[in-house]
Parts: structure tokens; sequence; C-alpha cells
């Protein structure tokens, strides 16, 4: 959804049968609950941040860490074995508006909850951070590609994230790892996606 000020974000699971029915109409069937949602919580359309995925909520993890006056909390949840991927090494084969083959899905979603408030740039290095503890849980974790079986995935080619700002000082402007903050989110998003992926695929730390 890109930047935007949300009045409500919420990661949307339908069985993994639905979607393979859905096929072509997965986009506007995510936009048609995104109206559903909004109109559920009486605020506008538009403010809703909305993720899919074909994981089990009841495998959703929640992780949160704490330092000083800075409180972060990631919800993940995740599924790796059906289209994990190592970017830089594996095909891209679709292409938004061209008619290809469908793919079977998965994806890991991440929610990550600041109680300070993040600056735009401190939302963006943000997605960089989180992006960093999922791949190096899937690294130790030992999930290989689906494409290529001899590497490690780094993700799948469906993950997405959404950041949120919280409102309490002190206002960080940058979450990268060298960041007290960054720490927390780094590790807050390994631990998350360590435990979703141990529930939802039977992935564990050796």
């Amino acid at each position: 959804d890109g930047l935007l000020d949300a009045n409500a974000d919420a990661n949307h699971a339908a069985d993994p049968r639905l979607w393979e029915k859905l096929v072509d109409d997965a986009k506007p069937y995510a936009e048609r609950t995104r109206v559903a949602l909004a109109d559920r919580l009486q605020v506008a359309r538009p403010s809703v941040a909305l993720m899919s995925t074909a994981a089990d909520m009841d495998n959703l993890a929640v992780v949160t860490r704490r330092h000083g006056p800075l409180t972060v909390t990631v919800l993940a949840t995740a599924g790796a074995k059906s289209n994990a991927i190592r970017t830089g090494v594996d095909a891209g084969a679709y292409i938004e508006g061209a008619d290809e083959d469908k793919k079977p899905a998965g994806t890991i979603n991440i929610v990550l909850l600041s109680n300070i408030e993040l600056t735009d740039a401190a939302l963006a290095r943000a997605l960089i951070t989180v992006t960093e503890g999922k791949t190096a849980a899937l690294e130790d974790l030992h999930v290989p590609s689906t494409y290529t079986s001899t590497v490690q995935a780094t993700g799948t080619g469906t993950d997405s994230i959404i950041a949120v700002s919280g409102t309490a000082a002190p206002r960080a402007s940058y979450t990268g790892g060298h960041s007290r903050i960054g720490e927390l989110i780094g590790k807050a998003t390994y631990q998350a996606v360590i435990e979703a992926l141990g529930k939802q695929n039977g992935f564990f730390l050796p």
C-alpha cells in the first residue's frame, strides 16, 4: 500500500483452497476484504493497510522486545514450503498484466509496531531491518529455496511488511542495526519468524 496515514492494519488469512479457486480474482477479492473491514471499523477505505496470507492465524507469533523507553512488537505469520526463493538466484516468471502460469503460494507477513514515533525515513529503514531479521531466521532454520534446492531461501515471493509508528518520545529517524530501536526490531522479527515457521511448517532450529 505504500506510505499512508492508516487507521487500521490487517493480515487477512484465507484457506489455501480459496486462493486456488480465486486465481485471477485474488486482487479484487483482497480489495473487497479491505472495503468490508473499513466499513465494519467505520474508517475510510483507503486508510486500511492490508496484507493477505494462506497461513493459519492460529500459528501467529507475537514477540515483544523492550529497552528503556523503547518497545517493539512484531506479529508474524509464515509459510515457506511452496514458494520460498533466494533473491538474486531464482528466476521470477510473473509479469503484472501478463497471462502467466500460477505458482503455489506461501508467504511471510510481518507487522511491526513501535511505541515511539518513527519518521518516514525510520519507517523505510525499518523495512530493511525487518527483512534482515527475517532472512537471518530463514538461514538459521536452513529453509531451502523451493526453486533451487541447493541454496538457502531469503524469503518468499509474496512477503509483506507493515511498519506502524507510535507516538511516544524519543522520536527516531534511524532504525538500522546500529541503533537500539533497530536492534529490538531485528531481534523481535527474528524470533517471531522462527516461531511462526515452526508452528506452520515444522521448521525448527537445529
